[in-house]
């Protein structure tokens, strides 16, 4: 049975929903905003940038970026969110979240500026700059989603914690969303200025020099609504959580907390000193301890966010398949640069309006009713179902009359993404380890993920090639086919739902109560006879 709770902490558990709430949500929510627009606006543009930088006079297609250059430009964010995720992570454990928090947010907006500023006499130079901010500007966004998510998780009540930690990062659809409307405004606007005949006609001219500026605008866009959050994540005070558990300063917990609230609520610093001497609030993360309480745990959100990110992070490998199937982008060589910006923009924009978006929201509105376990198991096995009737009758899908059935059968997998994994695997580990740790076992778990999203973008893209060598994309060698990959991809959602049991259910019970830090000595021995029986999918402490 759990101990007395901090006055201060179960004033947050029990508050209604109020104003503050709404306000942490657009926050935090703005920083995951500008991360989605950041990390998808270069899908936008790379075909642009091959365009530019890689024309081949006399080829009978547009220049495209060579697949090591593609992989760097594409694939360098990543690495720098996952440096980041593990850096910012750690700590906003060991400095407090909001004294991080501002770091990440100035990091990104200098970056966001610098990447559409990339300067250089030659491709490789303009190439490598570009590539050098994308890596920093990852290792901002990289710190925003173990910050992003802690905060939401400790300003939250108990009752509705699972829909505000959704919607913070549901706010990546909307991100994504603005990136492909931006682009269509930018692409249109420039190209009705400065009209250019398609590649076929004249492939010189189809490339106006004023194409040069889309992209760097494109970019440099990302830099403003981080730019606008800054003011406000720097009047936020510290969290409850942290100021008392982990800076172990009642005082200012209930403070800061009063304020938000407008109740008011005693300092109780005898308690948080008699909790702090607990065995259970000093374990640290390469302790026996923790592997004996969470290590399972740190298993299950670490897995299942890597074998997501896999399978999310693929699905570059048939838009261009399913974009010129249904007709939204024809053959490169019939457009202008600024005519392709412009198609692969609106392309983008109406699978997140019709896929992507929708799937975060069901998320927010069904999460603390059915849970996080239930959500997460439906969006694997429905993801796992949609990849084996994609594959198994594959040549069937093919055939021109059969596509659009193809691009349902899609669109349904990665709504069941999002209305899915993709969410739970966010929400889940800033509500299961303690304090103390919590920033840092969150971004470890982010971490994994982004290996996965590594491994779905660039591996496959290799994988998915023609088993002939001949029919390959240019520059990359013969692969197991796009059939087998999603074979693969199939097994991999399958995991997927299998390591979803590692993963306790947190709705409805209060942080403190799934971390075991305010546990009686004697409850926890009660806990832990009751763990290997995993009952009622509650977590063992």
């Amino acid at each position: 049975m759990a101990g007395d709770q901090l006055q201060v902490l179960n004033a947050l558990d029990v508050a209604k929903t109020q104003w503050y709430h709404f306000t942490a949500i657009i926050i935090a929510g703005m920083g995951f905003f500008t991360d989605a627009y950041d990390l998808f606006c270069i899908s936008l543009v790379t075909k642009l940038l091959g365009r530019i930088y890689y024309h081949v006079d006399g080829s009978e297609k547009p220049g495209t970026l060579p697949p090591n250059v593609s992989a760097a430009v594409n694939g360098v964010a990543f690495c720098g969110t996952l440096a980041g995720q593990l850096f910012f992570g750690w700590l906003g454990d060991k400095m407090g979240r909001k004294r991080v928090y501002g770091m990440t947010l100035m990091l990104m907006v200098i970056c966001s500026v610098a990447s559409g500023l990339s300067f250089g006499h030659n491709t490789k130079s303009v190439m490598a700059t570009l590539c050098f901010f994308r890596f920093w500007l990852g290792f901002g966004i990289g710190g925003d989603y173990p910050l992003s998510a802690t905060i939401m998780s400790e300003y939250a009540n108990k009752k509705t914690r699972g829909a505000f930690i959704a919607a913070v990062f549901a706010m990546q659809g909307f991100g994504i969303l603005a990136g492909g409307l931006f682009a269509i405004i930018v692409s249109a606007s420039f190209k009705a200025r400065f009209d250019a005949p398609a590649y076929e006609f004249d492939p010189v001219g189809s490339t106006v020099p004023q194409a040069d500026f889309v992209w760097r605008i494109i970019l440099m866009v990302g830099a403003l609504p981080a730019g606008l959050t800054y003011y406000w994540r720097m009047k936020m005070p510290e969290t409850a959580r942290y100021t008392a558990l982990v800076a172990k300063d009642a005082k200012q917990a209930a403070s800061d907390m009063a304020k938000v609230l407008q109740v008011e609520i005693e300092a109780e610093q005898q308690k948080v000193e008699q909790m702090s001497r607990k065995p259970a609030n000093s374990f640290g993360l390469f302790s026996k301890e923790f592997l004996r309480r969470h290590g399972l745990h740190l298993l299950g959100t670490t897995s299942t966010w890597f074998l997501l990110d896999i399978a999310f992070y693929s699905q570059n490998l048939f838009q261009k398949d399913i974009f010129s199937a249904i007709g939204w982008i024809p053959s490169s060589k019939t457009m202008n640069a600024l005519e392709e910006v412009y198609r692969i923009a609106r392309a983008q924009t109406l699978i997140a309006l019709c896929s992507t978006v929708p799937g975060y929201w069901f998320t927010v509105f069904f999460i603390d009713k059915i849970g996080r376990f239930a959500i997460q198991l439906m969006g694997f096995f429905f993801m796992t179902v949609f990849m084996f009737a994609l594959a198994i009758p594959y040549d069937h899908w093919t055939h021109r009359d059969h596509r659009f059935g193809f691009v349902a059968m899609y669109s349904l997998t990665f709504f069941f993404a999002n209305f899915g994994p993709n969410a739970t695997t966010f929400v889940v580990p800033a509500e299961i380890f303690p304090a103390r740790l919590r920033s840092t076992c969150h971004g470890i778990s982010a971490a994994s993920g982004k290996l996965g999203a590594m491994v779905g973008a660039f591996g496959f893209l290799y994988l998915a090639q023609n088993k002939d060598k001949a029919k390959t994309d240019a520059g990359y060698p013969a692969g197991i086919g796009v059939r087998n990959s999603l074979l693969v991809l199939g097994v991999v959602n399958f995991l997927g739902m299998i390591f979803t049991f590692l993963v306790p259910e947190s709705k409805g019970r209060s942080l403190e109560e799934m971390s075991g830090e305010n546990e009686d000595e004697n409850a926890e021995e009660v806990e832990l006879e009751q763990q290997s029986g995993y009952n009622n999918r509650k977590v063992p402490v």
